[in-house]
């Protein structure tokens, strides 16, 4: 017997994979793992200094998070560790509470993810709207360059202020004190990882940037400030187990921050799978991959390390080199072992600006800036939502934010489903206008299939289209979606039909959809979805949307 969670067997992918791996696969995995290891390695320095905690501590999180988060988790290709969504949590954690403080947060998130993901309750994260997840994240990636600005122009700030306005009134003041030589070395390095990312994108350019740059500083023995100058280098070594102080007194103000790095680590992780999903064709398992992280997160701190999740970036380069399977992640966590054993008195010599330019890069990667002109078009509401959330990350609290833009979200929710209800008398015109999307007087043609959506479709009940997707490679060519029924859409289900037209057209299927009523209708128009289906599949009911695919039909023969 199986232990099942959401009608899902409860299994890591790492044993499922076991199934049919060979040698091949091996190979394939051990390519991916070591370049994703080396990727890693400027990053987890990276992130763990604009922290505000030393270096080795993300490289400690990748390996014996990357590690877990592959070996238990639910993602074929997934690769974990340190992630810029951290990075401004961890640094006011450590400001307020200390290291020991930042420990505790860590495990005590480390659990809540594995209760979340053994209860079944990992997919509570679909619940946030889109708005809020893109403001945040915005805020976060514009939070992680300004604390750069300091090290790639190499100012003179003794202690850089932790809050954005004040950080940014410092820099200003002591903008005076910038190293030209500093200032050179990033901005090459920083133009170098962008010309590698457009015209050489199979080799990763932050290996090139960081190994270019420190060549370059030591060779010329620039004067800039390095790893070694600031923390003293790397230990070297295997991560010694230590267990965190524990303090009582910590559990109540750790609360708070607790719930925000639970709730990142969870979304993060999950949005980092479907990125898998999309481009590997495998289909995560949302519970076990939260188990995954929830035990990477209690073991992390035990070795010295950060909070871990998912990581987009890194997760994409994993499946572009090759990866097949959760092996690969596990290499890659090795390959930073490897590193730590070997080659710690290396990374010493890392400049700090050289760090400063990979994570200007990673910022706006991470920023979902392509978003924004879509929420702009969706009307004042979902502005609203994304402005505040945004607003409040950059120049309040993350925890604030995340809880304002949920608040706002549940009104707006609760004001669409109020406008969608109404009352008005059966008339005969009303029959009669029934007609075209009744399918007992339009049977569907053969070659189509066709699913309808009851019910707002709305941030919450975007998953339901899995029925669909679980089903692609058996489905007709061309796939009808009744949408007559369906009397409120927001951004986050606009998102959701776009991807569904995407995997159709991927798989060389086409949607059709029909029907919508005045609301969606008017989002989908504000949202072009035109232009990801095709103007001619938007039909007004069902008998337009069975004329529109046998016309596709035709143009198959």
């Amino acid at each position: 017997m199986s232990f099942s969670v959401g009608g899902e067997p409860f299994f890591p992918k790492s044993i499922l994979a076991l199934r049919d791996y060979n040698a091949k696969k091996f190979v394939s995995d051990l390519i991916a793992g070591v370049t994703v290891g080396l990727v890693a390695l400027p990053l987890a320095m990276a992130f763990a200094i604009s922290s505000g905690v030393l270096p080795q501590s993300g490289i400690y999180c990748a390996i014996v998070a990357g590690f877990l988060i592959s070996a238990l988790g639910g993602s074929t290709v997934q690769i974990g560790g340190p992630t810029g969504a951290f990075v401004v949590v961890v640094a006011g954690i450590v400001q307020k509470h200390g290291i020991d403080g930042l420990y505790m947060c860590t495990m005590m998130a480390g659990v809540l993810l594995v209760i979340l993901g053994v209860t079944g309750l990992g997919t509570a994260v679909k619940f946030i709207p889109r708005p809020v997840v893109i403001g945040f994240t915005n805020g976060i990636a514009v939070l992680i360059a300004s604390t750069q600005i300091k090290d790639f122009f190499g100012l003179h700030i003794a202690k850089p202020p932790s809050e954005f306005l004040p950080r940014m009134e410092a820099i200003f003041a002591n903008f005076g004190s910038l190293s030209v030589q500093t200032l050179l070395l990033s901005s090459g390095c920083l133009a170098l990882i962008i010309f590698m990312m457009r015209f050489v994108r199979r080799v990763p350019g932050y290996i090139v940037a960081m190994v270019v740059g420190t060549g370059l500083a030591w060779a010329l023995k620039l004067p800039v400030e390095t790893i070694e100058t600031k923390f003293g280098g790397i230990p070297s070594g295997i991560p010694k187990l230590q267990i965190p102080h524990f303090r009582a007194d910590l559990i109540l103000p750790l609360l708070a921050p607790t719930f925000t790095v639970t709730m990142l680590g969870a979304i993060e992780s999950l949005l980092s799978a479907v990125v898998g999903d999309r481009m590997s064709g495998d289909r995560h398992n949302p519970n076990v991959e939260l188990f995954g992280q929830g035990v990477a997160n209690i073991m992390s701190p035990l070795f010295g390390g950060l909070p871990a999740t998912g990581a987009i970036a890194r997760t994409a380069t994993n499946i572009r080199t090759g990866a097949k399977s959760p092996v690969a992640g596990m290499t890659h966590a090795l390959t930073l072992l490897m590193v730590l054993l070997f080659a710690a008195g290396l990374a010493k010599h890392v400049p700090l600006c050289v760090l400063a330019a990979i994570l200007f890069i990673v910022s706006y990667n991470m920023g979902e800036w392509r978003e924004i002109p879509d929420i702009l078009r969706l009307g004042k509401a979902p502005i609203a939502v994304w402005a505040i959330t945004f607003a409040l990350t950059v120049f309040a609290d993350l925890t604030v934010a995340v809880e304002a833009g949920m608040i706002l979200a549940m009104l707006l929710f609760v004001h669409r489903i109020s406008t969608t209800t109404t009352v008005s008398q059966v008339t005969p015109e009303y029959v009669e206008q029934g007609i075209p999307h009744s399918l007992q007087l339009n049977p569907l043609p053969s070659g189509v299939a066709a699913f309808r959506i009851h019910g707002p479709f709305m941030f919450g009940a975007t998953d339901k289209l899995d029925v669909i997707l679980r089903q692609i490679d058996d489905l007709p060519p061309v796939v009808i979606l009744r949408l007559r029924n369906m009397n409120a859409l927001d951004t986050t289900g606009l998102k959701a039909l776009e991807e569904l037209a995407l995997k159709l057209s991927l798989s060389g299927r086409h949607l059709v959809l029909c029907g919508l009523r005045d609301q969606p209708l008017a989002m989908a128009t504000a949202g072009d979805l035109t232009h990801h289906i095709g103007e001619k599949n938007l039909t007004p009911h069902l008998a337009a949307a069975i004329q529109r695919a046998n016309e596709i039909l035709g143009e198959l023969d």
